[in-house]
């Protein structure tokens, strides 16, 4: 088997949290969350940050990018930040097709780039 071009990384809080971990378990049910998975694997894990060229994805500015995952009802936005050479930090994520809202999407992504404001300072000490 031929390795993903990139790695996935979970957020984690500083008490332990995976918020994309916990949404994938906890909010979605099983055939949602193979989707996801699946999708994470065949599209993020091989294109990285070059799915924000593709229907998959859209840059968001400032280090911030959406993968996006349309699937029947689902419309799934993960979040996510592309460091070091091959790693994809999975930051937040929601299904919009539950609240399209834009209040929802903007907060949605103010929370992720809060989380990767935090996690930058962390890497730095």
């Amino acid at each position: 088997m031929v390795p993903s071009r990139f790695m996935l990384e979970f957020y984690k809080d500083i008490n332990g949290n995976e918020p994309v971990r916990e949404w994938l378990r906890n909010d979605l049910g099983p055939e949602d969350r193979r989707s996801i998975g699946a999708a994470l694997r065949t599209i993020l894990q091989e294109q990285g940050i070059s799915a924000c060229g593709t229907s998959f994805g859209r840059p968001l500015g400032e280090g911030l990018f959406e993968f996006r995952l349309r699937e029947e009802e689902l419309l799934a936005r993960v979040f996510c930040h592309a460091y070091g050479e091959r790693l994809i930090l999975l930051l937040g994520a929601y299904d919009k097709g539950k609240d399209p809202s834009e209040r929802r999407q903007n907060q949605e992504i103010k929370v992720a780039r809060g989380r990767l404001k935090e996690w930058k300072t962390r890497q730095q000490t």
